[in-house]
């Protein structure tokens, strides 16, 4: 019988990313939703782990379950770091992922394009009982730079405006096979993949 994952998010788009790409491991993978979990935690955190390791423990403890978190977000050097840890709320909860990636490109509407230099950067927290330790965590980083104006239908956030030089492309238009490899969720997991392996 496979195990127990809560992958500890309301957004379809991880749940769908998460459950794609552990798909090889013996896992039943399922949302707060999925569980009924309606409690909020307040991300305080200052960093992308500090924010990780708090909705792992704390969806963790509510559920019961084996919890995975994530804190992921997009980092723009010519914006000082920003969206950063705000990066699902960036310029006010009343925006949606439209409404942010125009915010993005607004403020660096006058860069030129070796000014634009960004990064994706994940980190995941797994929680539980049966973890050494309670916890573990991994970060995974991917380079990147931002449009000057949006590309692609595939993926959500702000992957249509992240461009892979490599590629020729955005995020949003890589088909998720290709994001697993690249992206900073992806890498993040593989840094957890032994970890998860010795749990199933």
């Amino acid at each position: 019988m496979k195990k127990k994952l809560l992958v500890a998010t309301r957004n379809s788009g991880k749940v769908l990313e998460f459950s794609r790409m552990l798909s090889g491991m013996l896992f039943n993978v399922v949302s707060l939703d999925d569980l009924g979990i309606d409690l909020e935690i307040e991300e305080t955190g200052a960093t992308f782990k500090e924010n990780a390791v708090l909705k792992a423990r704390a969806y963790a403890e509510a559920s019961g379950e084996l919890t995975l978190a994530d804190d992921s977000g997009l980092v723009v050097d010519a914006l000082n770091g920003e969206p950063g840890v705000l990066s699902a709320r960036y310029g006010g909860e009343g925006l949606d992922d439209e409404q942010r990636v125009q915010l993005v490109l607004d403020k660096m509407k006058h860069l030129p394009g070796w000014e634009r230099t960004a990064r994706f950067v994940a980190v995941l927290a797994l929680a539980g009982d049966e973890v050494e330790g309670g916890l573990a965590t991994s970060e995974g980083v991917c380079e990147g730079a931002i449009m000057h104006q949006p590309l692609g239908e595939n993926g959500f956030g702000y992957d249509p405006v992240f461009w892979l030089a490599w590629h020729a492309k955005t995020t949003a238009q890589l088909s998720g096979a290709e994001k697993d490899e690249i992206s900073h969720r992806g890498a993040a997991l593989r840094g957890l993949t032994d970890t998860l392996n010795g749990l199933t």
